[in-house]
């Protein structure tokens, strides 16, 4: 029998990058996805607009979703990426399928949060699917969210308002420790203060529309990199390539 530290690896080579974007409404999102190599659009939302992108129709359940997930799996295509637009709007679809698991008139019929509890297993199997993909296909993973300002906590400082993914706080929780990286998407802003007398100023926020991708974690927002990348990046899919390292 051989010995178990004989299968340690060592190799460095890097497995096709599972991305959660979130940012605020607008920002383009939607169009940085786009531009990835090969997308296919699982929509949860009407969210493509006047973008022309290869897409399977409207999921209307979770069902729907998983059915698309298992034909990217099991059928030849020459799909690179898988692009699911939103989770926050796949989010109503889970809790309606784990509803209907348990026979609940709602996803807080049961109380004290275990309804978002049991969600949790109906998000585990959609995570598993896109883990499929990226592993058996080699299919880049890439999730749509919006995002919502809620309240932190810290157990450091005074609470602070931030930027979070627009989930129930389990399911967030959940899809960010499965991303390689949580990127946030938001226009560039600059503040001055202007005196407006009678000892008084006022700040004034400054925007050129420039669009970001903020890889890295600050006070006012949720991100998240496992690949080095610089902590601002242009909401550009060219730029984001460029920076990330080589995958097979």
């Amino acid at each position: 029998m051989g010995r178990l530290t004989d299968s340690l690896m060592s190799s460095t080579t890097l497995s096709a990058p599972r991305l959660l974007v979130h940012g605020v409404a607008g920002v383009g999102k939607t169009f940085f996805a786009a531009a990835s190599k090969a997308p296919a659009f699982i929509l949860c939302e009407d969210g493509l607009g006047v973008l022309k992108a290869p897409h399977f129709p409207l999921a209307r359940s979770y069902a729907d979703v998983i059915d698309a997930l298992a034909a990217l799996h099991a059928e030849d295509h020459e799909f690179k990426t898988v692009v699911v637009d939103s989770v926050d709007w796949l989010e109503p679809l889970v809790w309606a399928e784990t509803c209907k698991i348990h026979n609940w008139s709602s996803i807080e019929e049961p109380g004290f949060g275990k309804g978002y509890a049991a969600a949790l297993d109906l998000w585990r199997q959609y995570l598993d699917w896109l883990n499929a993909l990226r592993d058996d296909r080699g299919m880049t993973v890439i999730q749509i969210a919006h995002t919502d300002i809620k309240r932190f906590d810290s157990p450091e400082h005074e609470p602070y308002d931030r930027y979070v993914i627009k989930l129930q706080a389990r399911a967030a929780a959940l899809l960010q420790e499965h991303s390689d990286a949580v990127l946030f998407a938001n226009y560039r802003i600059s503040t001055v203060k202007s005196d407006v007398g009678f000892n008084k100023k006022v700040t004034r926020a400054l925007g050129s529309g420039e669009r970001v991708l903020y890889t890295a974690e600050r006070p006012a927002f949720l991100a998240k990199n496992r690949y080095g990348l610089p902590d601002v990046l242009p909401l550009d899919w060219q730029a984001f390539a460029a920076a990330m390292p080589k995958f097979e």
